[in-house]
């Protein structure tokens, strides 16, 4: 079975329209792979006939599968960790300070993958405000797959995966799970909502805007107009002088944004 030009474009432009993601020819092979399975074991003969299944599919089944084959999850325990320092030292205390009568933190982990940066992010929180009661420390936590999005609510993930972390904060937060395992402790993973949401919806359905988001290595797979009008959504959905973090492979610097430079992958509104 071969995955032909004409078959990787209508497939690419699907992509593109549906989730923002922008692939180059390059991408080819990758399609092919990703999705190979996925059709032998529908037993369809052709790309193009797994392609108008995958259109005409109404209960959403056939897309959850797709984008769960096709979106690359990578992520762990305090991936780019000056910007956990920037929310422990900097973001943290400008909420306290601007929205301490409401004793009230919304932060937003977009793209959250299997999890690990939402925990991290909660347990940051936590840390900073163990001495502070009172605080309703909510975190939404976001991604368009299914499946990572089990994994993260499972909150199960292996020792060498935590090992970036302090000591203390494996003792205070996680248990035991089995000989190769770690499992988040209930009394953090509660203060974590997980939910599916595709970043390419035109309305961000959030009654209350967020005073911290971080999206991080997903708009790398944007093109620059598709990435600008995320960055302005997201924008619209946050506090005046709310933070942002993004991944350091990416930038704002080409685009129309109301955000300020703060530092390296940090601007503010």
């Amino acid at each position: 079975m071969e995955l032909s030009l004409r078959e990787f474009h209508d497939i690419r432009d699907y992509i593109k329209k549906n989730y923002g993601i922008s692939m180059s020819d390059e991408k080819r092979s990758l399609i092919y792979s990703r999705l190979r399975s996925v059709i032998t074991t529908h037993g369809f003969e052709t790309f193009a006939e797994y392609f108008d299944y995958l259109k005409k599919d109404r209960s959403g089944e056939a897309a959850i599968v797709f984008i769960n084959r096709i979106t690359t999850n990578h992520t762990f325990f305090m991936r780019e960790s000056d910007h956990f320092d920037f929310l422990r030292d900097t973001a943290l205390p400008w909420v306290e300070e601007r929205f301490g009568a409401g004793k009230d933190l919304r932060l937003w982990c977009a793209a959250c993958s299997s999890g690990e940066e939402a925990y991290t992010l909660q347990i940051v929180a936590q840390e900073y405000f163990a001495n502070k009661p009172g605080w309703n420390i909510e975190i939404l936590a976001t991604d368009i797959s299914e499946q990572v999005l089990t994994q993260a609510s499972l909150g199960i993930y292996s020792n060498e995966s935590i090992s970036s972390l302090p000591p203390e904060w494996k003792h205070k937060y996680f248990t035991k799970y089995d000989s190769d395992n770690m499992a988040v402790k209930e009394s953090l993973k509660k203060l974590i909502t997980f939910r599916k949401f595709n970043l390419m919806e035109e309305r961000l359905p959030f009654r209350k805007p967020f005073h911290i988001i971080f999206c991080r290595n997903v708009m790398i797979y944007f093109d620059n107009d598709t990435r600008e009008k995320l960055v302005n959504r997201l924008c619209a959905g946050m506090e005046p002088d709310g933070y942002f973090f993004i991944g350091h492979s990416e930038s704002l610097g080409s685009l129309k944004t109301n955000f300020r430079y703060v530092m390296p992958a940090i601007y503010q509104k």
